[in-house]
């Protein structure tokens, strides 16, 4: 997600507002960071949002038949017969499905699928009962049509539960290396991949036909030795910055002074805490059993009266 980049060596491109990044770049970065040695100890934020979602689904009431996860794979691990038959997993990277846990629960059959997680095209025509989607979404170009594309996949009357990054997460990095062009340079450029507000989640999901939308807001927040080990990690986990109009250095007097403002700011204990700002949604398919709101109007008793009751 890290943009590392003075203003001054922007790559050009004639960039569509609907396409905002290299979805190839993505693969590359995802395919190096599943076959690097390391890879296991910086997975724990994925692991943490995987085990969440899989505890959601816990929760449900009903069976899934057939469940789809939407990239990495760190849900299906945490899923059980008691609440799904069988998982199909898509990803663009060959290297993180071959890496990819099957669920502990034997029973539950497990199928690996290559395909792009945005267009879905490896699953089109097919049904679910389920589908899950954990630290997707915020590299999705094209949020609204993957939304439509993802009910469409869904049989009536069944959810759509994940989780995504959203506004404000590192935002300590953000502004420390803001603050540190503005010093140097007189200007600042965007270190950020953009981030998406928890309120536009909810429109979306709502617009592209989901209904019973639930949304949970939650920050984790992990201290690192240094800013530097907090940007290997971003770039071990795959996360590292996939823009179109992308990042190629960082001066070292920005980085050296970042790190210094980003210690004086935020730092506690000779340690860099770094937020991580967490959305998990849930939205159901319209279905014969769906609960539906009552129509403007039809109320029997006013507010006042039942503050009297």
């Amino acid at each position: 997600m890290t943009t590392l980049i003075p203003r001054f060596a922007l790559r050009s491109f004639s960039v569509s507002p609907s396409f905002i990044f290299d979805r190839s770049l993505k693969r590359k970065q995802r395919d190096w960071s599943a076959i690097h040695p390391s890879r296991n100890e910086v997975e724990y934020i994925r692991e943490e949002l995987g085990w969440r979602v899989g505890d959601r689904v816990a929760d449900l009431t009903k069976h899934s038949e057939r469940v789809l996860e939407i990239g990495h794979g760190m849900i299906s691990a945490h899923l059980e017969s008691q609440r799904v038959s069988s998982v199909t997993l898509i990803d663009s990277s060959q290297a993180t499905l071959d890496s990819a846990k099957r669920p502990e629960d034997e029973k539950v059959e497990f199928t690996r699928v290559i395909g792009d997680e945005e267009s879905l095209s490896a699953v089109q025509g097919q049904q679910f009962d389920l589908i899950l989607s954990s630290m997707v979404a915020h590299w999705i170009n094209d949020l609204p049509g993957w939304m439509r594309r993802v009910h469409s996949l869904l049989k009536p009357d069944c959810p759509f539960i994940g989780t995504l990054l959203a506004e404000d997460t590192l935002y300590e990095l953000r502004c420390s290396l803001q603050l540190a062009e503005m010093e140097r340079l007189g200007g600042m450029s965007s270190h950020l991949s953009p981030l998406v507000r928890p309120t536009d989640i909810g429109s979306l999901l709502g617009s592209n036909g989901f209904r019973l939308v639930t949304l949970d807001s939650d920050e984790i927040q992990i201290s690192y030795p240094s800013m530097l080990h907090l940007l290997d990690d971003l770039q071990l986990m795959g996360e590292s910055n996939c823009s179109l109009v992308r990042p190629l250095t960082l001066r070292r007097d920005i980085a050296i002074a970042a790190s210094a403002i980003y210690q004086s700011m935020y730092g506690k204990d000779d340690a860099f805490p770094c937020t991580f700002r967490v959305l998990s949604f849930i939205g159901w398919t319209d279905g014969p059993t769906t609960p539906q709101p009552a129509k403007r109007g039809s109320q029997t008793h006013s507010f006042k009266e039942i503050s009297q009751e």
